[in-house]
């Protein structure tokens, strides 16, 4: 004897189902959260390496403008601090701290919470070495530093 059964077609989703597909879309939108989190981060440290570099062509451009003096170690100091620039009557000094308050000091170099340093050395042949190193809490070592070689 053969029995018909009928079954009833399944229509729309288990509970099961929706829970699974809210999990995998959720770790989605966890991830995509994270990525752009992490992409601001490289975006902020990338804006502070061109604040950077601008002021380090900003003070060679002031060096080339006054060649007499760089070439003779005017412009030399190896601590330039930012919420300390250097003073005095000598052009070089009061270029220095012009360059200091307006392009050191900015705040995208860690403004006066966390001062960026600078180091500047001419020699007599006109060949500068300038470094300017600031913290940087979106790198791996906590600091950044940009280095340039120019001459006058």
């Amino acid at each position: 004897m053969t029995s018909t059964r009928t079954t009833a077609q399944q229509a729309g989703f288990s509970l099961i189902e929706v829970m699974v597909s809210v999990l995998v879309l959720s770790l989605a939108f966890l991830s995509l959260g994270a990525l752009a989190a992490r992409s601001l981060s490289s975006n902020n440290s990338a804006m502070s390496h061109s604040v950077a570099t601008i002021a380090m062509y900003s003070i060679m451009d002031v060096l080339r403008a006054d060649r007499n003096n760089a070439a003779s170690g005017a412009y030399n100091n190896s601590n330039i601090v930012a919420d300390r620039c250097p003073t005095g009557t000598s052009q070089a000094l009061v270029q220095l701290g012009q360059w200091c308050s307006n392009q050191l000091a900015n705040p995208a170099l860690g403004g006066t919470a966390s001062p960026a340093q600078a180091s500047i050395k001419c020699d007599a042949s006109g060949g500068c070495f300038i470094t300017i190193t600031w913290a940087d809490g979106h790198s791996a070592t906590g600091t950044q530093k940009v280095t340039t070689t120019g001459s006058l």
